[in-house]
C-alpha cells in the first residue's frame, strides 16, 4: 500500500489572494482584538460584535479568487485522489473555488452556520447572518458562525491526527506560523516533509523538515508541485 501525501495549510497559503493573515503581533485582527471575537464565551456575552465580524469576513472573501498555490493543490488532489489528503487551518473557500475536494477545514468554514443548541449545520454561501437565517430551522436555537473558536473544542483535529498516524508518507506545510499547531510535531509523523513559508517563524525549527522554501506559495508552487509528484512516482525526495 503507498503511503499519502498529505497537504496541511495555514493563512499564507491565501495572503497572495488577498486575504488577511489572522494573527498579527499587536494581536489585532482588522482593528478587532482577537479576544472579543474568536475565543470560547465571546457569542455570550458579544454576540452581535462577533457575528458582524464573520458577516464581514464573508464579504472578503465573496470577489477573492484561488492563486497558483491553491490550483496546484486542487491539480495534484484531482490527479491522485486516494493518495493526497487536503488539510486546512482556513476558514475561506479557495482551495473549493479552486475545485479541490474533500478538504478538511480545521477550525471550520466561513460560508456555514451551526446551531448552538443541536449543531444544525446550513450554507449561507456569502450571504450576511442577519434575522432570516439566524433561528435554527430544527430547534430554534441561536445560529452562530461554524468557526472553532480559540479555547473551544476542535473535533476535526483527531481525523487529521489519525490520518498522520496511518499512513503519512509526505507532509506539505504551506503558510503557518506553527503557533496554533505544532507542524515540528506533525513532521514527524511523516517519512518526508517539506516546509514553505514566507518567512521564518520563531515557533518552526528547520530541522524538523526535510525540504524547506521561504518564498511566497504564489511563487514557490511549482517546485513543490515538482517534489509531491517525485515522491508519489519514487517514493522519496
Amino acid at each position: 500500500m503507498h503511503k499519502k501525501v498529505i497537504i496541511f495549510s495555514g493563512a499564507g497559503l491565501s495572503a497572495s489572494s488577498g486575504i488577511s493573515t489572522f494573527r498579527d503581533a499587536d494581536g489585532l485582527w482588522e482593528n478587532h482584538d482577537i479576544k472579543e471575537i474568536c475565543s470560547v464565551g465571546c457569542l455570550d456575552w458579544n454576540y452581535d460584535a462577533t457575528v458582524n465580524f464573520y458577516n464581514q469576513r464573508r464579504l472578503d472573501i465573496a470577489n477573492k479568487s484561488p492563486n497558483h498555490a491553491h490550483d496546484m493543490i486542487a491539480r495534484i488532489k484531482k490527479e491522485n485522489p486516494h493518495r493526497v489528503e487536503v488539510i486546512t487551518q482556513n476558514v475561506d473557500d479557495l482551495l473549493e473555488r479552486a475545485s479541490c475536494n474533500d478538504v478538511m477545514h480545521l477550525h471550520g468554514f466561513l460560508k456555514e452556520l451551526r446551531c448552538m443548541s443541536c449543531a444544525n449545520i446550513i450554507n449561507v454561501e456569502y450571504q450576511l447572518q442577519d434575522e432570516s437565517n439566524s433561528t435554527c430551522e430544527k430547534c430554534s436555537g441561536k445560529m452562530r458562525p461554524n468557526i472553532v473558536f480559540f479555547g473551544e473544542a476542535a473535533p476535526m483535529y483527531e481525523k487529521m491526527y489519525r490520518l498522520l498516524d496511518e499512513d503519512c508518507g509526505l507532509l506539505v506545510v504551506i503558510g503557518t506560523s506553527g503557533y496554533v499547531i505544532d507542524v515540528n510535531h506533525l513532521s514527524q509523523f511523516a517519512d518526508v516533509s517539506i516546509l514553505n513559508n514566507l518567512e521564518k517563524s520563531d515557533a518552526i525549527w528547520d530541522e524538523s523538515f526535510t525540504k524547506v522554501y521561504y518564498e511566497d506559495a504564489n511563487t514557490a508552487y511549482e517546485k513543490i508541485e515538482e517534489d509531491i509528484k517525485q515522491f508519489i512516482e519514487e517514493g522519496v525526495l
